[in-house]
């Protein structure tokens, strides 16, 4: 008979995020003692992390942290298994938490965090992998951005209403003599292009010289095949490239609320300069 409650379960599930029926397992086989159940739901998880690391994580949140004064703000990706834990308070609370440190230490990459301490003892690496196992899925952070030389906004986009944001849009703008308000308003316009337009490059001086001389060649190549006289090929391959630029570009794109302007120009009208941008979507 079993000698705890279904006040104990709840309890058990709150601190450690399994599922109901682990929960009633582990308190079988702790007798009804809630804290000996935590710890035996733990060494559980712990040993199914390395089960888990073939596993794919293709689902996730981004979550973003601005500071209060705009001069600063991180954007971090935290990927797992299924949307339902997505979606989940512990899981999205890791992910805050995580993007909470990178803004309080900095770290120059990916390696500098996973190995930095986030609380007494721990490493990020060991925080990550105890979500992993409280959690029962594999959990993986594998990117963040952050700006703090400048006027720093994000957008948040949730490709649907009951997940948290899959795509996050940091841009850090010199703000130049514009109004706060001013500026606030295109960063978030900007942003919210960026979302949707997922340009690859800031500008054109972003692009490798290699990368564009391919697509003069195959700009080229392309309008051979299709018959095009030799005489207007300078014209076409030019053109084409410059629509290539306008794909990929970002200040050469048509700008998503007025497609008469390109971004370049709003940011010019507004008395701004967009310094860089970093777009996570999750799992891409």
């Amino acid at each position: 008979m079993a000698n705890y409650t279904a006040a104990d379960v709840k309890k058990l599930r709150e601190l450690t995020g399994a599922g109901m029926m682990d929960c009633k397992k582990a308190l079988d086989e702790a007798e009804g003692n809630v804290e000996k159940a935590v710890e035996i739901l733990r060494v559980k998880g712990q040993k199914g992390v390395a089960k888990r690391e073939g596993r794919s994580a293709e689902n996730g949140a981004v979550v973003s942290l601005i500071a209060d004064d705009n001069t600063s703000g991180v954007l971090l990706e935290l990927k797992c298994e299924t949307d339902f834990v997505a979606k989940g308070d512990k899981f999205l609370a890791v992910a805050n938490a995580l993007a909470a440190h990178v803004a309080k230490t900095s770290p120059a990459d990916l390696e500098a965090l996973l190995a930095s301490e986030i609380e007494a003892g721990k490493t990020v690496q060991a925080f990550v992998d105890e979500a992993n196992a409280n959690l029962g899925e594999k959990i993986v952070l594998d990117r963040f951005a952050q700006f703090t030389d400048g006027y720093v906004a994000a957008y948040m986009h949730r490709t649907m209403p009951d997940l948290p944001p899959q795509v996050g849009v940091l841009v850090e703008l010199d703000k130049g003599t514009a109004s706060d308000e001013a500026v606030a308003a295109v960063a978030k316009d900007v942003a919210q292009h960026i979302a949707a337009f997922s340009p690859k490059f800031l500008s054109r001086e972003e692009i490798p010289a290699e990368v564009v001389e391919n697509e003069r060649r195959v700009a080229e190549a392309t309008a051979r095949e299709e018959g095009k006289p030799e005489a207007a090929l300078p014209k076409i391959v030019e053109g084409r490239v410059t629509g290539f630029y306008k794909e990929n570009v970002l200040v050469d794109q048509p700008f998503a609320k007025d497609n008469k302007k390109s971004v370049q120009k709003v940011l010019d009208e507004a008395g701004v300069t967009l310094k860089r941008f970093a777009r996570i979507r999750v799992g891409v």
